[in-house]
């Protein structure tokens, strides 16, 4: 990971061409921003160049009544001028959050077209910090510098045209501290790109290891971990702060060194400006207003050099957004291939070989066929590859050698969304979502009526404890369920998948946090909702799988043994063994 943001640090023009992307959707506002700011920095350079005239035209020949008239044009000018970057700071405000709200929109319908490997290997932390604190730092940036970034070209545009028509001479002076200036910001560049970076990286670690330990605290208090956990969230907050020490350190090296430059310029032209006016070359407004003009000069490049620095973290985030919208999608495969039927006669699993690593084989020559409306039971020791049997079954992963055909043809073949649809999954790590128990249980079938969502909590025995809630199927539910027991959200899965009504029915450990007098209650509309459909059953518990037609014992990524449980037992080997080891005959494998 550090390698691929280092290399695509360095192109910075890209990062920008994409930014503009989205910039330009918005290209009539910018259009507002240009004409407010220029009209607006317009009047700003007026302002010197009238008290230049003042000077020559009234104060010198003490025209009193002049002078009056002439400030007033001055204040008029300069309510103008803010009136107008007023203008152009609200329009900026709206063209910055319009593009960010795009970005954002973009950056998450990107992230549900990504493959389920992407999410085993990111940590959620690190692609929270990408959409939230990467994206705000971009959004901060567009409101703040572009625009400013536009007043200082147009005022250094317009403050050397104002100097050229007062005097050709005086401004070629003014002009050589521009090398000088450029060597400086590029030198110093160099090295806060590099910090902003490292500190947009560190900032993600942290953000990680918060939602890591936010999401585990019941495990760290019950270990007595707290306070290891600070330790280590120390750690990475003292790398954050020396990253971003650095980086603002190099960053706030700019302000001081163009200050110095600019005051080098203030004396030069002082001292030639005086020369000049002794000599008669020009008069004593010209010099004032190249004093002023001088300032004016300094501000914008100041602001530029400040913008720049600015702009390096924004460059830091947006690359970093940019990754996660270059990353590899599910193959795109709507338009191109059928959708998959229903199952007519069987699901054959034929050679199936499986790597997560090319160097760590998963699974190895998986063979077996599931005839239409079985149920496949899949046991053995933790980490024997059942769970990956069910991530290939959905495609969440492709085969590595081998297929899965559904009638004698493979699945591959099948758009992946249509083979999704075919089926109904509950997990041992039960998710819900935030909002009512009605809109939890409709989820996978969202034109389902009440009545069709209450019956399947009724097959699901959800009904029992969600009608004794004081608001019942309206009871609305904290992020994942947080708010009812590890058993009732897997009974409100059990529920959901009773509703979507699948050709295809997965049982990953469904009933693993029911005890044993629920389950039993639960059993019964287990069995209806397994009647007609293909299953898959992953479970420990005997009366889960014992009238499974078909065991399958995995062991070391490959099938070990396989039959139905009398078979099984009368066979004394491996499932025996895990029967009767388990210390609990009638219940637990």
């Amino acid at each position: 990971m550090p390698e691929k943001e280092q290399a695509r640090a360095k192109n910075m023009t890209e990062t920008l061409l994409r930014l503009w992307h989205y910039l330009r959707k918005q290209k009539y506002y910018l259009l507002f921003v240009a004409f407010f700011t220029a009209i607006s920095a317009f009047l700003m350079l007026l302002g010197p160049y009238l008290i230049g005239k003042s000077i020559d035209d009234y104060v010198i020949p003490q025209d009193y009544h002049g002078l009056v008239k002439l400030c007033f044009l001055l204040l008029t000018v300069y309510i103008g001028s803010s009136v107008f970057s007023w203008l152009q700071m609200h329009t900026m405000a709206a063209i910055s959050q319009y593009t960010v709200r795009d970005m954002r929109e973009d950056i998450f319908a990107k992230i549900q077209k990504l493959p389920i490997a992407y999410f085993d290997k990111t940590p959620h932390g690190e692609l929270m910090s990408r959409t939230t604190n990467d994206m705000e730092t971009v959004s901060t940036t567009l409101n703040q510098s572009l625009a400013q970034f536009m007043n200082s070209i147009l005022t250094l545009i317009g403050v050397v045209t104002f100097m050229l028509i007062m005097n050709v001479w005086l401004t070629l002076i003014s002009l050589i501290i521009i090398p000088l200036v450029i060597f400086t910001t590029k030198n110093i560049a160099k090295f806060t790109r590099k910090h902003f970076r490292n500190q947009q990286k560190e900032l993600g670690d942290l953000n990680s290891y918060i939602e890591e330990t936010i999401s585990g605290q019941k495990v760290i208090q019950v270990y007595r971990r707290e306070e290891r956990a600070l330790v280590d969230f120390q750690t990475k907050n003292k790398a954050l702060q020396d990253v971003s020490k650095h980086a603002q350190i190099f960053a706030g090296v700019m302000g001081p060194s163009m200050n110095f430059i600019n005051h080098l310029s203030f004396i030069f032209i002082a001292a030639i400006g005086g020369w000049m006016g002794v000599k008669g070359f020009i008069t004593v407004g010209v010099i004032v207003a190249f004093l002023n003009y001088s300032k004016q000069f300094s501000r914008p490049i100041n602001e530029l050099a400040n913008q720049f620095n600015m702009l390096q973290s924004a460059i830091a985030g947006a690359e970093r957004i940019f990754e996660v919208m270059d990353e590899e999608e599910e193959d795109k495969e709507v338009d191109s291939l059928p959708a998959m039927p229903n199952i007519q006669k069987e699901l054959t699993f034929e050679n199936v070989a499986f790597s997560y690593h090319a160097e760590e084989p998963v699974l190895d020559n998986i063979s077996f066929t599931a005839k239409k409306g079985q149920t496949i039971a899949l046991v053995g020791p933790t980490g024997a590859g059942k769970s990956t049997i069910i991530h290939l079954l959905t495609r969440f992963y492709d085969v590595t050698k081998g297929a899965i055909q559904i009638d004698g043809v493979d699945i591959r073949d099948y758009d992946r969304h249509s083979v999704r649809q075919k089926m109904g999954m509950v997990l041992q790590d039960t998710f819900l979502f935030k909002g009512s128990i009605m809109e939890n249980i409709r989820y996978g079938r969202l034109e389902a009526t009440d009545e069709e969502v209450k019956e399947a909590a009724r097959l699901a025995n959800a009904a029992t404890f969600i009608e004794k809630l004081p608001k019942q199927y309206d009871t609305n539910l904290t992020a994942n369920g947080a708010n009812i027991s590890q058993g009732q959200r897997q009974l409100l899965a059990i529920a959901r998948a009773i509703l979507v009504n699948p050709n295809l029915l997965i049982l990953d450990e469904a009933t693993s946090s029911i005890d044993t007098r629920t389950e039993q209650a639960v059993q019964s509309a287990m069995n209806r909702l397994l009647k007609g459909r293909t299953s898959f059953v992953i479970a420990h518990r005997l009366s889960t799988i014992r009238k499974a037609d078909m065991i399958l014992v995995i062991k070391d990524g490959r099938i070990f043994e396989r039959g139905n449980h009398q078979e099984l037992m009368e066979k004394r080997g491996f499932y025996y063994e895990l029967q009767t080891n388990s210390g609990m005959k009638n219940d637990v494998i």
